[in-house]
Formats: C-alpha cells, sequence, structure tokens
C-alpha cells in the first residue's frame, strides 16, 4: 500500500495542549510579579529593604504589607500551576480518523493519576455529523465538534487564539469530506 493510500485512508490532526507561548508568558510574568509583591510583603514586615530599587520600609505591615503578601503567594502558587500544567502537557493529543477500520479515536493527556491519558473511540456509524460553533465578542470562540448521534459534541480544536474563520471553515468540511457526514453551522 502507497503513502497516498494510506493518507486517503487515515486522518491525523495533532492538537496542541499547555505549551504555548502564552501560558509560558504568563507564568513568567506571575512569578516575577509574585515574587515582587511577596519581598514587598516581607520587607514591610521586617522594615528592611529586601528589593533594591524600591523603598519598602514606608510600607505599613498591616494592611498593606500583609495583602501584598497574599497576592504575591497566590500570583507565584498560580505560576506554578501554569508551570506544571506546561511541564505535563494537560490537553495535548491527537485526532484520528481510520476509514479502514472506521474509527475515530480522540487521544488528549490529562493531569496525573488514573485518568493521565484520555481515550475516545466512535465508529462511523455512531457518528452525525461536524458542527461548527462560532461566538464572536469579547472572548471569541470558534469550536469544530464532532456530533455523535447519542447527542454528544465533541470538541476537536485545541484551546488557543481563535482561528481565522476560512481556515476554520475549510477545515470542518474537509473533515466533514473525508467522514462523508454533514457540516452544521455554517
Amino acid at each position: 500500500m502507497s503513502s497516498k493510500d494510506i493518507e486517503s485512508l487515515l486522518k491525523r490532526d495533532i492538537v496542541v495542549g499547555s505549551r504555548r507561548f502564552s501560558n509560558y508568558f504568563w507564568t513568567i510574568i506571575l512569578f516575577l510579579g509574585g515574587l515582587g509583591f511577596l519581598l514587598a510583603g516581607i520587607s514591610s514586615y521586617f522594615q528592611k529593604n529586601l528589593i533594591s530599587f524600591i523603598d519598602s520600609e514606608q510600607l505599613s505591615f498591616l494592611p498593606q504589607g500583609v495583602v501584598m503578601t497574599f497576592y504575591g503567594v497566590i500570583a507565584i502558587s498560580l505560576s506554578f500551576y501554569i508551570a506544571l500544567t506546561i511541564f505535563w502537557d494537560v490537553g495535548s493529543g491527537y485526532n484520528e480518523f481510520d476509514k479502514e477500520n472506521e474509527l475515530v479515536r480522540i487521544v488528549r493527556r490529562g493531569f496525573p493519576g488514573k485518568n493521565r491519558k484520555i481515550l475516545l473511540v466512535y465508529q462511523f456509524r455512531n457518528l452525525k455529523s461536524i458542527k461548527l460553533n462560532i461566538q464572536e465578542g469579547l472572548n471569541p470562540k470558534r469550536i469544530i465538534y464532532l456530533c455523535t448521534k447519542d447527542q454528544r459534541e465533541i470538541p476537536l480544536t485545541s484551546v488557543e487564539q481563535p482561528r481565522s474563520l476560512e481556515i476554520l471553515e475549510n477545515d470542518a468540511s474537509e473533515l466533514a469530506r473525508f467522514l462523508n457526514i454533514n457540516l452544521e453551522g455554517i
């Protein structure tokens, strides 16, 4: 069987997980900002400058120092949480559409534990359609869903910056043609 034949029978889409530029950016910003707040709060308690470019001795510990320490601890905790999701690559995986065996496999990585690897398998006969969900506004969402006959909607696109409508529509229509099912939402 040639590679051309295999490509016509098997389609695999890679889904990017937590290892995106925005997560790296926010991890660094939260850590540095949280460290600054934490050091400012501790400096106000000990009345000693731990940050050379800020005069933290002028801050009173109650309430400013306590609040800054609290915000610093929260920001550093959030940065560690995001760093762990990057390390574990939560949300990454692939969507595999196999015409030869008439199966759809959706594989994702989760958090460590019992459900670290998430595997969903559907037969072609259980598929109903491909649905395109587009919501504009302040927080736009552009998602391709795989709809099954038992009314499930499984998201196929990764959480990232919204792709252009043209690319999203092309991907959805190409997938619907490949699976030979209807396309909804255009």
